[in-house]
């Protein structure tokens, strides 16, 4: 009998393996999370000439990095705000983590399949939306169709705003409002005080403000989304039995997440930075100014709540408001439209994604369903990256005149 391996080794060792590629998943997702929002602090600065382009994505990254050690009320939130984990009286769910904690496993694990897959296929449309809801949304799809709609924490226990609703939903109708309101407001206010004083010394100015603004942007934008995966691997964590706390976050976790996006940011997401920068309206560095400092508020504000905003919406948001602010200011509101309809739809979409995910993983079972569904989502990424080099665009061409659409690629290229 010592060369047979007993039922619960073999669950152990099953646990074991479903954890890792939950971690390597999860780690990828914080990855696309950096270079799907790099956008989100430095499009207006590489736009108005502030910072160039390879410089601001190092300085971004930096910044990421130091940013996800700040705090960790988002990664909280995202262990605790949206799949049921506990009873009533606090204790860990025993349906939940019965059998090492595998039926949790393949829910986070399906689930931040579809945040990855959504977050990519808006890359490839250099669509700004938002890497946070894909993530929730896959989480929420996964969950409902591994648990049911019970097993989603919708609601708080009444005595605060929690759950799916106050800590996701809310925040990302709000969040976009105050920014854009904050950033008009501040680039109205700038105009009217430079009235008068010549562009070659307000635009150099406000270039200056710009870099400090901007990297602002980018260590709220790490204190904000590298805890959301932070959140994710002590989730799985807690399903395997390795973490026995929601309070806390493991500090290898954090220290691989922070590194994580920071990799990502470096990378640069240039096609949604393209679509930031040059698609909404043309930036003056007195509105890229403005619009910086009002995401960074918004981000850095709602971090220290423990709100899972969308860093993208508040960008985006801040920057329409920069438009609207200025006067004489014109607005590609086509451009805007299709973002925010990118923004309508990323929560169901990456749920009806993370769901299709756990059917397939459920379908097949155990260890071969999670390799499996693994897979697939590297097929997918090969296959949307393979897309992307028919148009590419990178640091050279991130600056160049807005087009309706993107020209085809000349051969060779």
């Amino acid at each position: 009998m010592g060369g047979r391996i007993s039922g619960d080794d073999a669950r152990v060792t099953e646990t074991l393996v479903i954890l890792a590629l939950v971690v390597i998943t999860a780690l990828g997702f914080d990855f696309t999370n950096g270079f799907h929002d790099t956008a989100n602090a430095m499009a207006t600065s590489i736009a108005t000439g502030a910072l160039r382009p390879k410089v601001a994505v190092l300085l971004s990254a930096v910044l990421n990095l130091v940013g996800a050690f700040l705090s960790v009320e988002v990664a909280l939130t995202v262990t605790n705000a949206v799949i049921n984990i506990q009873d009533s009286d606090g204790a860990p769910r025993s349906d939940l983590l019965a059998g090492g904690g595998t039926a949790l496993l393949v829910i986070v694990l399906t689930g931040v399949i579809g945040g990855i897959l959504w977050n990519l296929l808006t890359w490839l449309l250099g669509l700004p939306s938002s890497s946070s809801h894909a993530l929730f949304g896959g989480l929420i799809g996964a969950t409902v169709a591994g648990l049911g709609w019970a097993g989603v924490k919708w609601t708080g226990d009444g005595s605060k705003l929690d759950g799916v609703v106050g800590k996701v939903i809310l925040p990302a109708l709000i969040s976009p409002v105050i920014a854009g309101v904050v950033a008009g407001v501040g680039t109205w206010l700038i105009y009217r005080i430079t009235v008068g004083v010549a562009a070659r010394f307000t635009d150099n100015g406000f270039r200056w403000g710009q870099i400090g603004s901007a990297s602002l942007v980018s260590l709220a934008h790490g204190t904000n989304d590298a805890q959301k995966t932070m959140g994710v691997i002590t989730l799985a964590l807690i399903a395997a039995g390795e973490w026995s706390t929601t309070d806390d976050i493991p500090f290898w976790v954090r220290v691989s997440c922070a590194l994580a996006i920071a990799l990502g940011t470096y990378l640069g997401g240039w096609r949604i930075i393209r679509t930031l920068g040059k698609g909404l309206v043309e930036i003056a560095p007195p509105q890229g100014f403005a619009a910086e400092s009002a995401a960074a508020t918004v981000i850095l504000t709602s971090s220290h709540l423990g709100f899972a905003l969308s860093t993208t919406q508040v960008a985006t948001g801040s920057i329409l408001g920069s438009g609207v602010g200025r006067p004489g200011a014109a607005v590609r509101w086509g451009v805007a439209g299709r973002m925010v309809t990118a923004w309508l739809i990323t929560l169901p979409a990456a749920g009806l994604t993370g769901a299709l995910m756990w059917f397939v993983a459920d379908l097949i079972g155990g260890v071969a369903g999670a390799v499996t569904v693994f897979l697939l989502m590297l097929a997918a990424a090969a296959f949307m990256w393979r897309l992307s080099r028919r148009t590419p665009i990178d640091h050279n061409n991130v600056n160049d005149e807005w087009q309706a659409a993107p020209a085809p690629a000349r051969a060779g290229n």
